[in-house]
């Protein structure tokens, strides 16, 4: 049986033949099984001593996917030559165009029938995204005067709910129409606080996202 010698080799086999999968045959089609199959002579075993469950996989190959986010954000949030608007405009734009949303929207799973995978997603939200990338960029805005409001780390979570949960397609099954009425209705309630930072190429941008949502499932 092949063994590998070092506990992140075996983590990483794991989670390179689950991400080829996932993406081949979608989250839900994908069993724990299908994954051995692949894995070269390694075990059952050798899964679930790294992992309890196939969405504690799951989540470990969206944490991977997403880790360019986490240095997008940080990139942006640093930098000397932008307003906090024009930050979080930029982070929008950003966020919805990498190449690897496409991935993500392809693997998604029902999050109705995962909600632990959905409470992980509020959990980051609210607990490590907003504090750590979006509240400081909405505060240099207040100092700038780019951006008005008294209450910036509420502002913070508010945008990020809205964009990551209630206009996640993933989530509501949300048409591409749908989609896009609740991105209007997002970009309007941005403009009450002074911040017309959505464009047309961003609405377009989302529907696609959602197309490919609806398509692969």
């Amino acid at each position: 049986m092949a063994r590998n010698k070092h506990p992140e080799e075996t983590v990483n086999l794991i989670l390179d033949v689950a991400y080829r999968l996932f993406m081949e045959k979608g989250y839900e089609h994908t069993s724990i099984q299908d994954i051995i199959n692949h894995l070269g002579g390694l075990s059952k075993g050798a899964i679930y001593h790294h992992f309890k469950s196939k969405e504690d996989i799951l989540v470990a190959v969206t944490d991977r996917m997403t880790a360019e986010s986490n240095q997008m954000l940080t990139v942006i949030r640093d930098r000397s030559d932008l307003s906090g608007k024009e930050k979080l405009k930029t982070i929008f734009r950003e966020s919805i165009n990498r190449p690897v949303q496409n991935e993500i929207f392809t693997v998604a799973p029902d999050f109705h029938k995962n909600p632990k995978l959905l409470f992980s997603l509020l959990h980051d939200t609210i607990d490590n995204v907003a504090p750590n990338y979006v509240l400081p960029i909405i505060k240099q805005g207040i100092s700038d005067g780019s951006i008005k409001t008294d209450y910036p780390e509420q502002l913070a979570e508010l945008i990020l709910l809205a964009a990551n949960v209630w206009m996640n397609p993933m989530i509501f099954d949300s048409s591409e129409e749908e989609s896009s009425r609740k991105f209007m209705v997002f970009s309007q309630m941005l403009q009450g606080f002074g911040l017309d930072i959505i464009d047309s190429e961003m609405l377009e941008r989302l529907q696609e996202l959602a197309s490919i949502y609806q398509n692969s499932k």
